[in-house]
């Protein structure tokens, strides 16, 4: 009897190690396979059990939490929704997530280890945290300024302190409230089909995913590179330019909407906006040199992000010098993210130095310790600092002499670019009206804001379209709301 209790009593050890061993295999080898699966709903429930951290301007949320009863319970709400959404992206229970939402979400769920008491606490309890914070470097008056002076055209508007690099405004219109597509629901999926259908593209963030040929403002960029390069020694002579221009290689001519071009100094080329001239001086620099400055100043990277990731801005690298003419004057196949078009702007403002651009100061604990804190760091050495200073003086000209005079504010020293970028078949598609500039109060040792405006359904015939007339107004309210800051 003996013999048969022992064996039993084996046979049932024998049972429970494999049990055990089982457990391990199931919680320990294929716990992430499990978690991962579809049709596991428990970490999807765990997810909304808790309310959502927030994203703040200013000190000021502008998302919240609402509990909805359900199974799963908190849904995202928005303050403001269409005027922050290129900011906040959305938070969608059927859709997922975008933008900062998306970028910081470890941070809002509470699934941050960084959000945890201990090392591997979350790990090992398999527990979450209360949601965290975000904090944005956005200026709740330049926001507004900028969703104002659009005023629901198709554009952007972009807004970057050039001595940090942090993002103070970041607008696409039109936009949308993204409240409505944080639940699940007929609702949610009519309208997330509505939005996608809506032929101006609302949920486009134009300001950092939609890029544009940048037509004359891309004419700072060639003529940082001529200057760089010693292609021109001084700005203020004449360059030996015929008006019109002959592109290298063919017989297409490139005409002047400006007068009093040929010949003109890089200065005066800049003032009046001379295609021929700026034209001229890209296929002089040449290709390999173009490239190099470009690239300087961000364009062809395709790992920006802010957190959240930046359409690249193209300068192709293998031209012919007619399409090298074209693309440097802003044309051809050059385009630009009006993010882009900012740093530009920005790095002339700044000496030369441009700031890799940021848009989340920092995250915090619910109970707003500091969880990571960013801060500014050079993203390149865009120009020499003495380029830097005379293409400084020549942007100032544009505004107190030449295309920009509506950008310019009483008392502040305001230097701009205007641009009309053509497109479309045979560019008969109604051009897009650019202005970028900066503004440097009297009072202080360096400039507040560098902007970048963009507008691509300025309601006006073609003479009138240009960025001076069209963008130029926007530009100015948003640096006057900077300035007051």
């Amino acid at each position: 009897m003996i013999r048969y209790i022992r064996r039993a009593a084996a046979l049932c050890l024998l049972l429970l190690v494999a049990l055990l061993l089982n457990a391990a295999r199931v919680q320990v080898f294929e716990a992430n396979s499990l978690d991962n699966n579809p049709a596991n709903r428990r970490l999807t429930i765990a997810r909304y059990h808790q309310p959502r951290g927030n994203i703040l301007v200013g000190g000021t949320s502008v998302t919240g939490s609402e509990n909805t009863g359900e199974q799963l319970a908190y849904e995202r709400t928005y303050k403001n929704g269409p005027l922050y959404a290129p900011v906040t992206g959305y938070a969608s229970q059927t859709y997922g997530t975008t933008l900062i939402e998306h970028a910081e979400d470890g941070i809002l769920s509470g699934t941050d280890s960084m959000l945890a008491p201990f090392p591997l606490w979350n790990e090992i309890t398999r527990s979450q945290q209360p949601g965290g914070n975000v904090v944005t470097t956005v200026k709740d008056s330049m926001q507004r300024a900028a969703y104002d002076g659009l005023g629901g055209r198709r554009g952007a508007v972009a807004a970057v302190d050039p001595s940090t690099g942090r993002i103070l405004a970041l607008v696409s219109t039109p936009s949308y409230d993204p409240g409505q597509l944080s639940g699940t629901g007929s609702s949610v999926t009519d309208a997330w089909q509505r939005l996608n259908a809506t032929k101006s593209q609302p949920m486009l963030n134009r300001a950092i995913r939609q890029t544009y040929p940048p037509g004359s403002t891309f004419k700072i960029v060639t003529a940082a590179a001529a200057l760089d390069t010693d292609v021109v020694t001084d700005p203020d002579a004449e360059t030996d330019t015929p008006s019109p221009y002959v592109l290298p290689g063919t017989t297409t001519t490139l005409p002047n909407e400006a007068e009093g071009c040929e010949n003109a100094s890089l200065a005066e080329a800049i003032r009046v906006s001379c295609n021929t001239v700026m034209a001229e001086l890209g296929v002089r620099v040449g290709l390999k040199d173009m490239v190099d400055a470009v690239r300087k100043f961000g364009f062809n990277d395709t790992g920006l992000k802010i957190p959240s990731g930046v359409a690249k801005s193209n300068f192709d690298t293998k031209m012919s010098d007619d399409q090298l003419a074209l693309s440097s004057i802003g044309q051809f196949d050059t385009t630009a993210t009006p993010l882009q078009m900012a740093m530009v702007a920005s790095a002339v403002a700044n000496g030369g130095d441009l700031k890799y651009p940021y848009l989340v100061d920092r995250t915090t604990t619910r109970s707003s310790s500091t969880v990571h804190r960013n801060g500014s760091r050079t993203y390149h050495q865009a120009m020499s600092p003495r380029t830097a200073m005379r293409l400084r003086r020549m942007m100032v000209d544009v505004v107190e002499r030449g295309t920009g005079s509506n950008a310019a504010i009483d008392g502040v020293t305001v230097g701009g670019k205007t641009g009309t970028a053509q497109h479309g078949i045979d560019n008969t598609g109604r051009p897009y009206a650019w202005f970028i500039s900066w503004a440097q109060a009297p009072d202080s040792g360096r400039p507040a804001v560098a902007v970048a405006v963009v507008v691509e359904d300025a309601a006006a015939n073609r003479a009138d379209i240009s960025g001076g007339g069209s963008a130029a107004p926007i530009a100015r309210s948003v640096m006057e709301a900077a300035l007051r800051d």
